[in-house]
């Protein structure tokens, strides 16, 4: 599945968030959570998350080189694996809430092979940079 579009979501007090009804079916057999480094949540399908894994350590087998262990480090420790619950909620971990600076809204954003979640002020603020970025690149042609 290809995952688009944008949809802002509740967060409950138990730091549940409802994912879309059109994502939903991806998930069904289970997701990934990690951090991101640019401050929202990834979601990855089960599948996505390997592929991904593929994709970031393929080439960096070898654990006895500091630069694969490194990468492994900053990748495979923050990642959580998560169920939809029969409301079609997944729980976000506190550490990975507070790392993403969620409170009581979130924005779920598809990002093609993944999902990202992000707090609304953040959210915001990264659209108007990508919009400014998009806006200089049309300009520069």
């Amino acid at each position: 599945m290809t995952f688009y579009g944008s949809y802002e979501h509740s967060i409950d007090e138990r730091g549940r968030v409802a994912i879309p009804a059109r994502y939903r079916a991806a998930l069904v057999d289970g997701a990934v959570l990690r951090a991101s480094g640019d401050g929202c949540i990834e979601l990855y399908t089960t599948g996505g998350f390997g592929s991904e894994v593929e994709l970031r350590l393929g080439e960096q087998r070898s654990t006895r080189e500091v630069r694969g262990r490194r990468i492994r480090r900053a990748f495979l420790p923050g990642a959580f694996d998560v169920q939809l619950d029969r409301q079609g909620r997944v729980l976000l971990p506190q550490g990975l809430r507070a790392e993403a600076a969620l409170r009581d809204k979130a924005v779920i954003v598809g990002c093609g092979d993944y999902i990202e979640i992000w707090d609304l002020d953040r959210w915001t603020a990264e659209l108007a940079a990508v919009q400014a970025e998009q806006r200089g690149a049309a300009s520069a042609r």
